[in-house]
């Protein structure tokens, strides 16, 4: 086909799988040649996406990651390795992609995918491929290749279940259209609290890829209009069809989305923050916590994480009370006393900690960032996990 690049004798080589499917050829492969993909966040998902479309050979792969490597990330996230625990995961990721096929060309965009920059980053790409793991971002992506009429290959996560859809608002529902509104943050649990199969994001995040690359070929029926949903302990797929919202503010009938929004604000999330700025009103900092008990404060420490976890390591002076249990134990709480709620990253226990007041409860705050901002910035010889 005039117009696109031609393969060399070592390409042919490396796809010659491909070349004898009457559904790719050599046309086929000169277009993944072609092909520009984005992919927001090279973690779970995005490991073992970024892995099979550098395999097949599209030629430009552009990532959007500001994240480091963490040893709890190998779990899940096969593109890093132990020797990248706290690499950057655009330099591992890009170390890997380049072993795995030198004639891809890697695209980096090291920061926070915003409001600000998405349109710009985007706009590069024949397909996104969303493998980001928060509410905020997925509607940002969801409304900016909306605005730019590119197909966003959506997969999710969660303990033992995920989801894969291609919300392409050309051809018919966006993201908006399933999820019009985002749940209450406090009610969406991060992989770092619920948990999650590694094995799972890996079918998922090849599920992404192949819907990728059906999208560049134009074979197959892609997952336009369909929500596919897996369940890992049952190992079974069923089928969900997706119909445009008439009323969807991005791509309905009179759409009032004409430009990006603040999707923190819009999901009720805020960015991360350092441990040292302003709390909110039910939280207090780790350096908060320290100046209270080192004045010798009668503070109650309220661990409300699982035993294993507790066993791992704890803020000394901690009274294990698993969130599960809370309830039951609530009654027995002194209501007079000062207490300070704690888990691992400071989610589970500011939910703790709303529940307590509405027991009556005053004085109660969650200690924000948990016993991993407590483990980096007070006492680095905590174990972490």
């Amino acid at each position: 086909m005039p117009g696109l690049p031609a393969l060399t004798p070592e390409e042919l080589r490396r796809y010659a799988r491909h070349l004898i499917l009457p559904q790719v050829g050599p046309d086929g492969q000169r277009r993944l040649k072609a092909a520009r993909v984005l992919l927001v966040g090279v973690g779970g998902l995005g490991s073992p996406a970024a892995l099979y479309l550098a395999a097949a050979g599209v030629g430009t792969l552009g990532l959007v990651d500001h994240d480091v490597v963490d040893a709890s990330n190998l779990q899940r996230q096969v593109l890093h390795g132990t020797k990248d625990v706290g690499r950057s995961k655009l330099a591992s990721a890009a170390a890997r992609i380049a072993d795995l096929n030198p004639g891809v060309a890697v695209e980096r965009h090291e920061a926070r995918l915003t409001s600000a920059n998405a349109l710009a980053v985007l706009e590069g790409y024949d397909v996104v491929v969303d493998g980001s793991d928060n509410f905020p971002t997925r509607y940002l992506v969801n409304d900016a290749c909306v605005l730019l009429g590119k197909p966003d290959v959506y997969g999710s996560i969660f303990r033992f279940e995920g989801q894969a859809s291609v919300f392409w608002a050309q051809r018919g529902p966006c993201y908006r259209c399933l999820y019009r509104d985002p749940p209450p943050p406090e009610l969406v649990p991060s992989c770092e609290d619920a948990g999650v199969l590694g094995v799972l994001p890996g079918i998922i995040g090849s599920i992404q890829a192949m819907e990728a690359l059906k999208l560049l070929l134009g074979a197959g029926e892609t997952l336009v209009g369909r929500l596919l949903l897996f369940d890992a302990m049952k190992m079974a797929f069923r089928e969900l069809a997706l119909e445009r919202d008439p009323a969807c503010p991005a791509c309905g009938a009179h759409p009032t989305l004409d430009g990006l929004i603040d999707y923190d604000a819009f999901c009720g999330a805020r960015p991360a923050a350092p441990a040292r700025e302003e709390p909110a009103p039910m939280e207090l900092t780790v350096h908060e916590l320290k100046e209270g008990l080192d004045q010798a404060r009668k503070l109650v420490l309220l661990d409300v994480r699982e035993q294993w976890e507790f066993d791992v390591c704890h803020v000394a002076g901690s009274r294990l009370v698993p969130l599960g249990s809370l309830v039951e134990n609530a009654a027995t709480l002194d209501a007079d006393a000062e207490y300070v709620t704690i888990c691992h990253t400071g989610r589970r226990s500011l939910q703790a900690a709303l529940f307590l007041k509405s027991q009556g409860i005053e004085t109660v705050r969650s200690l924000r960032g948990g016993v991993e901002a407590w483990a980096v910035n007070v006492d680095p010889t905590m174990a972490r996990y």
